[in-house]
């Protein structure tokens, strides 16, 4: 029997990997493959519109703070609905992977003048992350599935659940302000997530996708899970 102590239940363990695995693939994977293909701008005349502001990056990079507490959460709940979030993020991460070989994009980066914190924060940004696998914006779809994880648990308080609302809100105008991605970009990410766990849950998916990981899990693993 898993203690309740446990961060997080013990039959989340393997899909968590699982995506974790997925997601490097389909991010980092696909650069390997496609960096010598061409990739499209999709950038648009209200995207130019956008200010670049340096210092949102704060926002661009605390949110991974955010992801880990809220992922936490969503494996938390109880076990359909732990299994409905966790199958969400697997396949919008396979979608991702889809979207990054057949149809690779790019952005163009604004020239950083200044010598701020925030201007060598961002270059630092820019050296450590090519201008591609833009579309979808993972940081948006991960952000929006965090937001997912919480918004109808009615074990964590309205205020955290609206403040994971402006969180992700605020991560997907971090995107477009550090010129990370363009708008299209952040709309397909939020739209991706949202897609992804409506039709995972609808479709039955999520409840195979919790069958197979729990046959696979040592045993005794899935047997008690903590949802709470």
């Amino acid at each position: 029997m898993e203690k309740k102590t446990l961060l997080i239940p013990k039959a989340t363990w393997l899909p968590l990997i699982l995506t974790f695995v997925c997601n490097d693939i389909a991010y980092f994977g696909t650069r390997l493959l496609m960096s010598d293909k061409k990739h499209y701008n999709l950038s648009n005349p209200l995207d130019e519109q956008i200010p670049f502001l340096p210092w949102t990056l704060i926002i661009y990079w605390g949110c991974y703070l955010f992801w880990l507490v809220n992922y936490v959460i969503g494996c938390r709940q109880e076990q359909e609905e732990a299994f409905r979030f966790l199958g969400a993020d697997l396949f919008s991460k396979l979608i991702c992977l889809v979207f990054f070989l057949v149809f690779p994009t790019t952005n163009t980066r604004p020239i950083i003048e200044g010598h701020s914190i925030w201007e060598e924060g961002m270059r630092l940004l820019y050296q450590m992350d090519a201008a591609d696998n833009l579309l979808p914006s993972i940081h948006c779809l991960a952000s929006w599935l965090s937001f997912i994880a919480v918004r109808k648990n009615e074990r964590i308080p309205k205020w955290y659940r609206a403040a994971s609302f402006l969180m992700a809100a605020s991560v997907c105008i971090s995107t477009l302000t550090t010129k990370q991605h363009v708008l299209i970009d952040v709309a397909a990410g939020v739209a991706l997530g949202e897609f992804s766990y409506q039709f995972v849950g609808k479709s039955g998916l999520s409840k195979w996708y919790m069958d197979v990981m729990l046959k696979l899990e040592p045993k005794g693993w899935g047997k008690k899970f903590q949802g709470r």
